[in-house]
């Protein structure tokens, strides 16, 4: 073995070592007298119920404690690992599947989308398909939730990373600052390392793939290579898994720079040709806020979907969800007007508002 690859290897080790995984006792967390909110004795006794009464009490502003929190994120996680970059989702002929877009922290417009559409369930599966966190104020609520429901359900609930479940955008647009307020940097840390274990990808009956972003400049690219690639770190600057995570469609063919400075604008030929040579119908993505909360592209081949409603508070879209049923795969949309909030603003714990 070459020794770059050996300290590689030993880094690598090294960083799991160090993880805060490894290093959190559970056991050692005292549950202070007067907490009155939701409890568990193992994750075990996590049901749907228990994930109802943990939705009501986020509603009630009313915080869950850190132990039963670190024993839901360290579930989570495990689950999380145990799936491909890229999973693969059958859907039967007589069942619905929901997709819903970037949440970002809004969380009562997130559980209003269980309103309005059901809560998860083995016969209500959902797909998130990133950017759970990050400028809406409640991001801590919206990400134990899903982790919560994954725990309860890990084949109905469903989640692909989006560009703001990494560490450099958590700093600046809030999600840090929320976790270290509600709970400390510790905490903060592991849902970081858990972020690294989140799919890239989903794929739906082998028809609709779903990713955060889009595709890529690379010409060729095969679902197997987005199977084959590390998922478990931070982003790089370029390539597959950057590309996945920040890439836009635009209307012009070929590819273009970003205007985000990240990934690529590709155009419709570009999708064309990837959805052709990969046997798949549709490209669903999210990461762009939409009007109506969704857009049809490309000759109806690229759907962006988006479920934040007014979004940062001032936007005045609409969020949307998309269901597919599994006969024939076409989508059904669905949109939503936003809900009112607590009065904390968006991007409350961000970089801005932590300077004064």
């Amino acid at each position: 073995m070459a020794k770059k690859e050996l300290r590689a290897i030993k880094f690598a080790q090294s960083i799991e070592t160090e993880a805060p995984s490894n290093s959190i006792k559970v056991d050692e967390i005292s549950v202070e007298a007067d907490y009155s909110g939701p409890k568990l004795d193992s994750v075990d006794d996590i049901n749907a119920d228990w994930v109802e009464n943990l939705m009501e009490h986020f509603r009630d502003q009313k915080p869950l404690h850190k132990k039963y929190a670190i024993m839901i994120m360290l579930r989570a996680k495990e689950i999380f690992q145990s799936h491909a970059t890229l999973v693969d989702v059958p859907i039967d002929d007589d069942k619905e599947f929901t997709v819903c877009g970037d949440v970002h922290g809004q969380y009562y417009d997130f559980v209003n989308i269980f309103k309005l559409n059901g809560s998860p369930s083995p016969n209500n599966p959902y797909l998130f398909n990133g950017d759970f966190v990050d400028r809406g104020s409640f991001s801590v609520e919206v990400i134990l939730t899903l982790f919560a429901w994954k725990c309860c359900y890990p084949d109905s609930l469903f989640m692909t990373r989006g560009n703001h479940e990494t560490r450099n955008l958590n700093k600046f647009y809030g999600f840090e600052g929320e976790v270290v307020k509600k709970f400390n940097g510790q905490v903060y840390d592991l849902f970081c390392e858990i972020f690294c274990t989140i799919p890239l990808a989903t794929c739906l009956n082998k028809k609709v793939l779903c990713v955060h972003g889009g595709l890529f400049s690379k010409d060729g690219v095969t679902l197997e290579d987005i199977r084959n690639t590390n998922r478990f770190r931070e982003p790089p600057d370029e390539g597959i898994m950057s590309e996945v995570l920040w890439s836009d469609p635009t209307k012009e063919n070929g590819i273009h720079p970003s205007k985000r400075g990240m990934g690529v604008a590709f155009g419709p030929d570009i999708a064309k040709k990837f959805l052709d040579n990969n046997n798949l119908e549709l490209l669903v993505r999210s990461h762009e806020v939409k009007p109506e909360g969704y857009e049809v592209e490309a000759d109806g081949r690229v759907i962006t979907v988006f479920s934040a409603p007014n979004y940062c508070d001032q936007m005045g879209n609409k969020g949307a969800y998309i269901r597919f049923k599994g006969s024939d795969m076409k989508p059904q949309f669905n949109s939503f007007p936003h809900v009112l909030h607590p009065n904390i603003p968006a991007m409350f714990y961000a970089k801005p508002y932590s300077l004064f």
